[in-house]
């Protein structure tokens, strides 16, 4: 899933350790929502639904893009999650398994698929309406649209050749196309509306066709991105997610952007076009949503705890505050667990630092070694809510079988170890390394952590504050920063972007070399052969089981080259206020829905 802030830790061993004292949860996550002090769904003691009111959202940063096409941020799918539709979706539901299986949102109905798994045919829903002047259906042909921008050459989709280029028939030539025209509004519109790709068709209004490659089982999870969004043929008017298109958004959803202020708020309101009885997912039954900008977890958690604000935004529960909220069993505390990485240390392996240390492998190893995993696990809450990762799978995800190539006591890092690595490596001084950081939440606090530990392996680390909005756009995606050196470690975070027969989603995106390039989320453009063609093989697998011990091998493969240095997975907290009912979770925000929660007096 995405950047995120990552496997669960049971209740009773929550439970078991209070007494010792917790600390805050970081981390990312996406599956049923609950609480510990109760159902995090439902509407809260029998109560009936209420319409009205304004739910206030607080926290630190932007949106990644404000234009589905190019959206990759769990932050990101919470707002698009109220404005846009998308033909499936997942629903806010409490059944576990339902929370993670797409759902018709904008089409009617699941599709018919071809008896050789590889033609989708969909019908959309009628009455469903762009909120135009005047109101106008939502098409095939803006279905369409939608999918072509997911390669525009100004901000694409970060995953678009791992879950578009590479899977719908005619699309590899149609993005390769794209990546030649002028990044001007006129040109690249111009593009999308008269470049036909084989695979898309737009068979009349209500009924769009969808060819793949090749039959492959996680293709209605592709369809479920936020990056296959419809969207109206106004797009093409403004570059994509300009100031200008941001200025002049149009909602499919229930609402829509009233105001906004870049890393200050969004305003919204209700869509006058949005009919509720075309819409089987949300609800709606707030009648604003306002989101503030520009403020850290302590701020955001004393404003809910006081009723001035209802729910987090992008931010955690601070660490003494999570320990008395497990304490006194908080209702208004909620948790989430899935399979997210968060965080991990990614390599550039383009980076001419040191005469290219990180191209060598003997440096990376050191690295692994060098992290002490146990001092960033108290930083993000310890170990009853965090635990240590040590390769690039994590427990829930199909695949996943636990190794630990680099081995340290008690996960503490081995200096010594590492330096014996880097002077095998032609380093017997150390060496010194740019390591870039967001600017809030508790990422500054694991930057000099890092900074800290590694030291006592002779590696340097050079800190490079980014705000959080600007640390992918402007360096991890940024193919010119990259090779330029900008960075050399960063600590993103990763959730799969579904769950279950979703390790693709890590190795797709991650650590695929064919996607390097701009707007690739393969940060360090990783590349080798032999993980390539293991994924190929995987996804060519006719289940889930038969692909699981191919994708661990994948697993182990990259683990040996060590582009990575795996540090936690665990479980994400996040608190609402007392006011805030119907709190379920949105699987691809890892955050409450907004669009079917409702607000008690």
């Amino acid at each position: 899933m995405a950047r995120t802030r990552a496997k669960s830790v049971k209740l009773a061993a929550i439970a078991a350790g209070l007494a010792l004292g917790l600390t805050a949860c970081g981390g990312s996550s996406s599956s049923g929502g609950n609480s510990t002090g109760g159902a995090s769904g439902g509407t809260g003691s029998g109560e009936k639904p209420k319409n009205g009111g304004t739910l206030n959202v607080a926290g630190s940063g932007d949106v990644d893009f404000l234009d589905s096409a190019g959206a990759y941020y769990q932050v990101t799918y919470s707002l698009l999650r109220a404005v846009d539709r998308q033909l499936y979706t997942y629903p806010a539901t409490t059944d576990e398994k339902a929370a993670i299986t797409p759902a018709a949102d904008l089409a009617t109905d699941l599709p018919e698929v071809s008896a050789d798994g590889k033609t989708y045919t969909i019908k959309i829903r009628q009455g469903a309406k762009w909120d135009t002047q005047p109101a106008r259906q939502i098409t095939a042909a803006d279905a369409v649209r939608g999918i072509k921008r997911a390669c525009n050459p100004v901000h694409p989709f970060g995953g678009f050749d791992a879950y578009y280029a590479n899977v719908i028939e005619g699309m590899r030539a149609f993005c390769d196309g794209f990546t030649k025209v002028k990044p001007e509004a006129a040109a690249l519109g111009d593009y999308v509306e008269k470049t036909q790709v084989s695979g898309l068709q737009a068979v009349d209004d209500s009924t769009l066709k969808i060819v793949i490659n090749s039959a492959r089982s996680d293709f209605m999870n592709i369809l479920s991105l936020t990056s296959s969004a419809p969207v109206p043929v106004e797009v093409n008017k403004y570059v994509p997610d300009s100031p200008e298109f941001r200025a002049n958004t149009i909602s499919s959803g229930p609402y829509k952007i009233a105001s906004y202020v870049a890393s200050q708020k969004y305003e919204l309101i209700r869509n006058p076009a949005w009919d509720a009885k075309t819409d089987p997912i949300r609800k709606a039954y707030v009648d604003k949503i306002n989101i503030k900008m520009g403020l850290d977890e302590g701020p955001v958690f004393q404003q809910i705890k006081a009723g001035t604000v209802d729910m987090m935004w992008d931010t955690g529960v601070p660490v003494t505050d999570l320990a008395l909220a497990l304490q006194a069993k908080d209702k208004q505390l909620a948790f989430t667990a899935d399979g997210s990485s968060n965080p991990y240390v990614v390599m550039n392996l383009q980076s001419p630092a040191q005469g290219g240390a990180l191209k060598k492998l003997e440096v990376r190893q050191a690295l692994n070694y060098a992290v002490n995993k146990a001092a960033i696990i108290q930083v993000l809450g310890g170990p009853l809510v965090k635990e240590p990762l040590d390769q690039i799978l994590t427990p829930p995800l199909v695949g996943y079988k636990k190794t630990e190539l680099y081995p340290t006591p008690d996960h503490k890092g081995d200096p010594a170890k590492a330096k014996e690595l880097l002077t095998k490596a032609g380093y017997p001084n150390g060496l010194t390394l740019k390591f870039l950081y967001r600017s809030s939440g508790k990422s500054p606090q694991v930057a000099t952590t890092l900074q800290a530990d590694l030291k006592k392996a002779g590696i340097n680390l050079q800190l490079v504050p980014s705000t959080a909005n600007n640390f992918y756009t402007d360096y991890l995606q940024n193919p010119a920063s990259t090779k330029a050196g900008k960075w050399d470690l960063a600590a993103p975070g990763w959730g799969p972007d579904w769950q279950g027969n979703a390790a693709f989603s890590f190795f797709g995106p991650l650590l695929d070399g064919r996607t390097c390039g701009q707007g690739s989320t393969n940060y360090g453009c990783y590349d080798s052969k032999k993980v390539q063609d293991l994924m190929d093989q995987a996804l060519k697998a006719k289940t889930a089981d038969e692909a699981a011990p191919i994708w661990a091998e994948a697993d182990a493969v990259t683990m040996a080259d060590a582009p990575w240095v795996p540090i936690v997975t665990g479980k994400a907290y996040t608190y609402r206020s007392s006011r805030v009912r119907n709190h379920i979770n949105y699987t691809l925000s890892n955050n409450g829905d907004f669009t079917n929660i409702w607000l008690a007096s």
